[in-house]
C-alpha cells in the first residue's frame, strides 16, 4: 500500500476517489473535480473503494454514505484505520442523524444531495488546504500537556500521538491560540471550518470527539469547557466544569 502521509497527485491538485452506487453522480462528480485539475479515482461499493486505496492512496475521498454491502460509514472507519485521510460524507437532504454518524466516524465535511458540483468542488479544495503544511504562524502551540505544531500536522498529548482528523485538529489549534476566550459554535465554524453558515451540530460533535481524545475524564472535561449560553472555552489551567453536553 502507498504511504498514507504521502501526497499522491504528482504534479496536479491531488488525487480524490469518489465512492458512489450511482453512476451518474459518480460521473458529474469525477467530471467537474477532473475539469479542477485533479486526478480521479472512482469506486461503486465499500470493497472496491478500499481496494483503490490501497493501490493509490488518495489525498481526500468523496463517499456517499449509502452504499450496497458495505455502508459509507464502515468505508471511513477501515480507511482511518490505515492512515489519516480527508473524507467528505455525502447524505440524503433531512438525514440529520446519519449526517452526525458520518461526523462521529471522522469524517471532516457532508454535502447533502441533492447538491451542486460546483459546490462540492470548493469544499473539496477548502479541505485540501487545510491539510498543507503551514507556511506562516507555524510556530508550535502548546499548553496542559497539549503540543500542537501546524507545520507538521502533528498534534501530542503528553509526548504521547494523537490521532487527530483534519478538522479535529484545526479545532484543537485553534484554542491553543486562545486560550481563556469563550465562542460560540458560529463563530467556530466560521474560523474553523471557513463557513459563514451552515449546521452547527457539525461543530458540536467535533467537541465532543475531540474532548474524547484530549480530556482524562471526557464525561467531566477540564480543558475544552462549555460556557452556557454562548459556546465553549480551552482552560489551560484545566478547572472541572458541572457538567458537559
Amino acid at each position: 500500500m502507498q504511504q498514507p502521509h504521502e501526497p499522491s497527485g504528482a504534479g496536479g491538485a491531488g488525487r480524490v476517489l469518489v465512492v458512489d452506487d450511482d453512476p451518474t453522480v459518480a460521473e458529474v462528480v469525477a467530471g467537474y473535480l477532473d475539469r479542477a485539475g485533479y486526478t480521479v479515482d472512482r469506486a461503486d461499493d465499500g470493497p472496491t473503494a478500499l481496494t483503490r486505496a490501497a493501490a493509490h492512496w488518495p489525498d481526500l475521498v468523496v463517499l456517499d454514505l449509502m452504499l450496497p454491502g458495505m455502508d459509507g460509514l464502515e468505508v471511513c472507519r477501515r480507511m482511518r484505520g490505515h492512515g489519516p485521510v480527508p473524507v467528505i460524507m455525502l447524505t440524503a437532504r433531512g438525514d440529520e442523524d446519519d449526517r452526525i454518524l458520518g461526523l462521529e466516524v471522522g469524517a471532516d465535511d457532508y454535502v447533502t444531495k441533492p447538491f451542486s458540483p460546483r459546490e462540492l468542488v470548493l469544499r473539496v479544495e477548502s479541505v485540501l488546504r487545510r491539510t498543507r503544511p503551514a507556511t506562516t504562524g507555524a510556530r508550535p502551540l502548546g499548553a496542559a500537556g497539549l503540543t500542537v505544531d501546524p507545520a507538521a500536522r502533528r498534534a501530542t498529548k503528553n509526548g504521547t500521538e494523537l490521532a487527530l482528523t483534519l478538522r479535529e485538529f484545526d479545532l484543537l489549534a485553534f484554542f491553543l491560540r486562545h486560550p481563556g476566550r469563550a465562542f460560540g459554535r458560529e463563530d467556530l465554524m466560521h474560523q474553523v471550518w471557513g463557513w459563514d453558515f451552515g449546521d452547527l451540530s457539525t461543530v458540536t460533535v467535533h467537541v465532543r470527539r475531540l474532548r474524547g481524545k484530549v480530556e482524562d475524564d471526557p464525561a467531566r472535561p477540564r480543558l475544552i469547557q462549555t460556557v452556557w449560553g454562548v459556546g465553549y472555552r480551552f482552560e489551560p489551567g484545566g478547572r472541572e466544569e458541572a457538567d458537559g453536553p
